[in-house]
C-alpha cells in the first residue's frame, strides 16, 4: 500500500480504544451530555461542530464497526444505531455526520482488498474521519452520476461536482463516488488537501444546518489505482451495505424524536397553561394531553425496539450473506426507517401542539427539532420503502439492491 501511504502520514492523534458495547454506549452518552448544552446555539448561528467531531474521533466511537480481525470492536448494528440515536438526541447534525463514515467502512468491509482493509481500518482506529462525495444535483435521479473517473498512466483522474457532501468539511479522507469508462460505480479514497479538490461550505438547508453538507468540486484529481474500491460489486450480490447505511439514518430520526419528546415533557410540565375547558389546574393534568404524550411515547418505544430487531438481522446477514438473510435484514431496516420517520415528524409536531403558542418563540429555537426531522427524513423516501416491503410480501418481488435499502 505504499502509494496510499504517500497520501496521508501515519503520524496523527491516536484515538481511544473502546472494548465493549457498554463502553461504546456510555461514551456516546457522555459526549452527548456535553454536546446538548450548545446544540441550540450551534443551530441558530450555524456554528459548525469542528471541536465536537474532534472529540468523537478521539473517543474511539468512529472505529466501533471495524471488524475484530482488524483490531476493531465490531459492534452489533443495533448498538451502532443506538449510539447514533444518542448523539442525534443531543444534536441531530452531529449524529448524522458520521453516517457516511460508517457506510464507507461497511463498503470497504464488503468489497475492499485485503491491503485496503488493513490500511483504512487502521486509519479509522487511529481516529481518521471519512466523508462522502456521493450525491449530485442535475442528474435524472439520485442514482445517476456525471462524475467520471478515467485511467491515466498507473492511476486515474476524477472530474465532477458533488452536492450533499455530508461530513467532508470535518473529514480526513474524502470518499469520491464516480463512474468508470464502463459506467461502473467506484469509490475512491482521497486525503483532504489533495490537489484539485475544492470544498465549498454552501449547505443552506433549513434543518440539519451544521452537517457541512456542501459542494465538493473535483478538478482533474489524481487517484492512485490502489485507492479505488469497485463499489458496484456490492450491489451485484446480496450484501448489507444499504442496510447498514439505512439503520444509521433510522437512528438519527429516532434521536430527533427523543429530543422533541423530552422538550415537550419539560415545556408542558413547567410552562404550558391548561386549556380553559379542561377543568384542570395544570396542563400536565389535561387528560387529552396525557393521552397524546402516551401515544408518542409508545411510538418511540416501538421504533427503538424495531431498530434493535433490525440491527440483529443485519448482524446475521453480515455473518452469512445469503439472499434470504439479506432480504430479511433489508425489509426489517426498511420498516424501522418508515417508523422512525413517522415518529420523528409526529414528535416534533406534537411538541408545539401540546406546548402551545409560547413554544414558538424564536429565542427558544424549539422549531429546530421539526426542521431537523423534516430535513433528515427526506433521505430516501419512505413511500418507496413501504412499496418495497409490500411488493415482497404480496408479489414475492425481491427488494432492489442499492444504498437506499
Amino acid at each position: 500500500m505504499e502509494t496510499i501511504l504517500q497520501y496521508q502520514p501515519i503520524v496523527k492523534q491516536t484515538a481511544g480504544r473502546l472494548r465493549s458495547d457498554f463502553e461504546a454506549i456510555e461514551t456516546a452518552r457522555a459526549l452527548a451530555s456535553d454536546f446538548a448544552t450548545r446544540a441550540s446555539d450551534r443551530d441558530a448561528n450555524r456554528t459548525l461542530p469542528y471541536d465536537e467531531l474532534d472529540e468523537i474521533a478521539r473517543s474511539g466511537l468512529l472505529a466501533i464497526t471495524v471488524p475484530s480481525e482488524y483490531g476493531g470492536l465490531d459492534v452489533s448494528n443495533a448498538i451502532l444505531a443506538e449510539v447514533t440515536a444518542i448523539l442525534s438526541e443531543a444534536d441531530a447534525s452531529i449524529g448524522q455526520i458520521p453516517q457516511n463514515h460508517f457506510y464507507i467502512l461497511e463498503a470497504l468491509r464488503v468489497d475492499g482488498s485485503e491491503d485496503q482493509k488493513r490500511y483504512f481500518f487502521g486509519r479509522a482506529l487511529a481516529g481518521d474521519r471519512f466523508g462522502n462525495a456521493l450525491s449530485e444535483r442535475g442528474t435524472k435521479t439520485v442514482a445517476d452520476y456525471n462524475t467520471r473517473i478515467t485511467p491515466e498512466g498507473p492511476g486515474y483522474r476524477v472530474n465532477g461536482q458533488k452536492f450533499y457532501s455530508t461530513g467532508v468539511l470535518f473529514a480526513d479522507w474524502i470518499t469520491v463516488f464516480a463512474l468508470d469508462p464502463e459506467d461502473r460505480l467506484t469509490m475512491s479514497f482521497l486525503a483532504k488537501g489533495t490537489e484539485g479538490i475544492e470544498i465549498v461550505d454552501d449547505w443552506d438547508g433549513f434543518g440539519q444546518r451544521t452537517t457541512g453538507s456542501g459542494t465538493t468540486i473535483l478538478n482533474n484529481v489524481y487517484v492512485n489505482a490502489d485507492a479505488i474500491v469497485f463499489h458496484h460489486k456490492g450491489f451485484e450480490r446480496p450484501t448489507t451495505i444499504g442496510s447498514v447505511g439505512q439503520i444509521i439514518h433510522a437512528g438519527v430520526d429516532l434521536g430527533i424524536a427523543r429530543a422533541a419528546f423530552a422538550e415537550t415533557l419539560d415545556f408542558v410540565r413547567t410552562q404550558s397553561r391548561p386549556w380553559k375547558d379542561s377543568g384542570v389546574e395544570r396542563a400536565a393534568d389535561d387528560p387529552l394531553t396525557i393521552a397524546k404524550i402516551g401515544e408518542i411515547a409508545i411510538k418511540i418505544e416501538a421504533a427503538s425496539a424495531l431498530i434493535e430487531r433490525a440491527g440483529r438481522k443485519v448482524d446475521v446477514a453480515q455473518m452469512d450473506a445469503t439472499e434470504a438473510n439479506v432480504i430479511d435484514a433489508t425489509l426489517s431496516v426498511a420498516a424501522a426507517k418508515v417508523l422512525t420517520t413517522e415518529v420523528a415528524l409526529a414528535a416534533s409536531t406534537t411538541l408545539f401542539e401540546l406546548a402551545g403558542t409560547s413554544a414558538t418563540r424564536i429565542g427558544l429555537n424549539l422549531d429546530r427539532h421539526w426542521r431537523n426531522a423534516r430535513t433528515h427524513t427526506l433521505h430516501d423516501p419512505v413511500r418507496w420503502k413501504a412499496h418495497v416491503v409490500g411488493n415482497f410480501h404480496l408479489n414475492g418481488v425481491v427488494p432492489p439492491k442499492n444504498g437506499a435499502l
